[in-house]
């Protein structure tokens, strides 16, 4: 029988490691979505109760089209990233939520390119796009490093602050993936058929 304190590990970058989330850091994750940098990046109003987060949960993990994975630097979670998947399209929507003690540290860029690298060499999707409001400038430029590019922008669809700001539409497509893939170094004992 398997710890489930321990994240089973699926794939393993430079300084960090996605897994696979577990019940038991509910309460840390619930902390952090209620964070309110992480309420005004989100361009939320107001936070989750703890009932409909802990409620959602099972739901969740039982949906094949809302695949999450808990950020790991060495053995911490440090966050959630999230693939919302359309399998009509073979397209998800990205979204990423870092704990507020460790935001500022690069974490972002590199937990968002190994969540790219899975979504295109493993679960085979076409493009993964994401929405961040426009003052957000830090989340963008992470998002850049990792390999989004800018598409669009919906005027005065969020808030920031109080006043509404305009929505930065991102998307990445396999062919734009920046940096080597940890998926095809993992398994190019298997041989890579490019």
């Amino acid at each position: 029988m398997t710890d489930t304190n321990e994240t089973q590990i699926l794939l393993r970058g430079e300084r960090l490691a996605l897994g696979h989330p577990r019940r038991e850091m509910l309460p840390a994750y619930h902390r952090w979505e209620n964070d309110p940098g992480t309420l005004l990046g989100y361009g939320n109003q107001f936070p989750q109760a703890w009932e409909v987060r802990e409620s959602g949960w099972e739901g969740q993990r039982k949906n094949r089209n809302y695949q999450q994975f808990e950020i790991l630097d060495g053995p911490e979670a440090i966050g959630l990233t999230i693939l919302i998947i359309n399998t009509f399209v073979h397209t998800a929507e990205f979204v990423i939520v870092i704990a507020p003690e460790h935001r500022g540290k690069g974490y972002a860029t590199e937990a968002t390119r190994l969540t790219l690298d899975y979504a295109f060499h493993l679960g085979a999707l076409r493009m993964v796009h994401l929405k961040v409001l426009e003052p957000n400038t830090a989340g963008i430029k992470a998002y850049e490093k990792a390999g989004f590019k800018t598409v669009g922008r919906l005027r005065r669809s969020g808030f920031w602050l109080g006043r509404d700001c305009a929505e930065i539409l991102m998307d990445a497509v396999p062919e734009d993936f920046v940096g080597p893939s940890v998926v095809r170094t993992m398994l190019s004992s298997l041989g890579d058929p490019d």
